[in-house]
């Protein structure tokens, strides 16, 4: 029987990892999105999923289920990545794979993209709090 505790250590350990490795590629993947007509229509989500996983990682958010932190990583990792289903060096068709897996996996996180989107205003819109000292 698997230690379920142990499971779930090692789930983070490697979410971690990923997150890090998103978070320290976002120049890349910025110009891969500006450098490709294909991705172009996905820097919007991109970016707020980007602002996601920060926020995650921070800990700053955490109302998200696990499966759609790993679709989102999944399509990230696969964009980023220049070796995949169709090389992104041919011309033309080089991103249409990107295209599609990132397609398929917004879908997947749509509905907590637009959660977080809302949770994310809210806290933007929310005013911070002075603590000011009287003058004796």
């Amino acid at each position: 029987m698997v230690d379920k505790t142990t499971d779930k250590q090692k789930k983070e350990e490697i979410l971690d990892a990923d997150l890090e490795y998103i978070i320290n590629e976002e120049k890349k993947l910025k110009e891969k999105l500006a450098d490709s007509s294909h991705l172009e229509r996905f820097t919007k989500d991109l970016m707020l999923f980007m602002s996601l996983i920060k926020d995650y990682y921070k800990g700053n958010y955490r109302d998200i289920p696990y499966k759609t932190i790993s679709a989102g990583i999944v399509g990230l990792l696969y964009t980023i990545n220049p070796i995949d289903i169709i090389p992104d060096f041919i011309p033309f068709i080089g991103h249409i794979d990107d295209a599609l897996v990132l397609t398929f996996c917004l879908k997947l996180i749509e509905k907590d993209l637009q959660k977080y989107q809302t949770w994310k205003k809210s806290q933007s819109t929310a005013k911070p709090t002075t603590h000011l000292k009287k003058k004796a």
